[in-house]
């Protein structure tokens, strides 16, 4: 397993982790994902040991906590081999303070965070949204405490736009408050939006991406064709709503490039689309997820090789889409690039 440097920070992590939202089950889009229990996931965790994948990537939202708890029973006696990433800011209630990033929600987020994991620090700890009602400031002087206490050991983001990530930052260069190394984000074959301004942004500023759905939401499995209805049992069917929009047109000519590609190299359709992902810039680690033994030992082997030249250019070309106002302007016409070269 090849392991990478988190943004700019000393923490090194595999090109490969595992999302935990498929453990417990509970509510309907968790539970459509999957119901792992925690006899099942401890094999699941154990399998990713063996092949070098030691980051576990959850969040306090997923299925009410019971992922959370799932994968603190399924690591437990083994602490010191993973390390644990987990979110928080979504709503977990309806209480007035249930939600954001306040300075009361972020500490007993943490601490209950902590209690379901069944350990006392945190790895990395990922702002799952932007709170526009809380001071940046209050957020980030919460989590220098929480850092400086040592229940957290590095601090990032899921879901900002660009102007929230930098001004997150600039305030932590002004004040000395920890800075955001990681940045955790929607990024596929078929949803390359991240490319436009955060990717620039996460090489400038030293910000690493962590990719979650890095198969389009179920749609870069190899069971979707043109002109065929989604197979039977495909989670799309109750999950497809929750999830980023997806030009279909768009996705066909993709997967016919990736079929083609699996024919030609043997790799199936999952393994061909994580392994372009991980050959773009600022990427990390993609996190893959998994119901069972077979998809997992699947995923795993999207690493370990590399795609041509020649097979990345075909990819690129299939899913390349016109970058939005103020961003096409770099990418088309020669007296823009000149000036400021696009990352990608």
């Amino acid at each position: 397993m090849e392991y990478r440097r988190l943004g700019s920070s000393g923490l090194k992590v595999p090109v490969l982790s595992f999302g935990a939202g498929t453990f417990g089950g509970k509510g309907p889009l968790f539970g459509a994902w999957g119901s792992t229990d925690a006899a099942e996931a401890r094999r699941l965790v154990d399998i990713c040991l063996e092949a070098g994948v030691n980051l576990f990537d959850t969040a306090d939202v997923y299925s009410d906590g019971a992922s959370e708890e799932v994968l603190g029973a399924a690591i437990k006696g083994r602490r010191d081999d993973v390390m644990l990433s987990t979110k928080l800011s979504l709503p977990v209630g309806e209480g007035p303070n249930a939600a954001g990033s306040s300075r009361s929600r972020l500490i007993s987020g943490v601490e209950k965070a902590l209690k379901r994991l069944g350990t006392d620090y945190i790895d990395l700890l990922q702002l799952h949204a932007f709170d526009a009602g809380t001071p940046v400031e209050e957020v980030l002087s919460t989590l220098d405490t929480l850092v400086r206490s040592g229940k957290l050991r590095y601090v990032g983001v899921s879901n900002f736009s660009g102007w929230q990530l930098m001004k997150s930052l600039a305030a932590a260069d002004r004040q000395g408050y920890p800075r955001y190394v990681a940045n955790q984000v929607y990024y596929s074959l078929v949803g390359r939006d991240y490319e436009w301004e955060l990717m620039p942004l996460g090489l400038d500023q030293g910000v690493g991406a962590l990719v979650w759905s890095p198969l389009g939401w179920g749609r870069l499995t190899g069971k979707i064709h043109r002109g065929e209805p989604w197979p039977e049992g495909s989670r799309l069917h109750d999950t497809a709503a929750f999830g980023p929009p997806v030009d279909e047109e768009k996705l066909y000519d993709v997967v016919e490039v990736l079929d083609a590609i699996a024919q030609e190299t043997g790799k199936t359709v999952p393994q061909i689309a994580i392994n372009w992902l991980l050959r773009r810039p600022t990427v990390s680690s993609v996190i893959i997820g998994a119901r069972n033994e077979e998809q997992l030992r699947q995923n795993l082997g999207a690493a370990g090789w590399s795609l041509t030249p020649e097979e990345v250019a075909r990819l690129d070309a299939a899913s390349a889409t016109t970058a939005p106002y103020p961003y096409f302007p770099y990418y088309r016409q020669e007296g823009f690039a000149r000036i400021n070269p696009p990352v990608v």
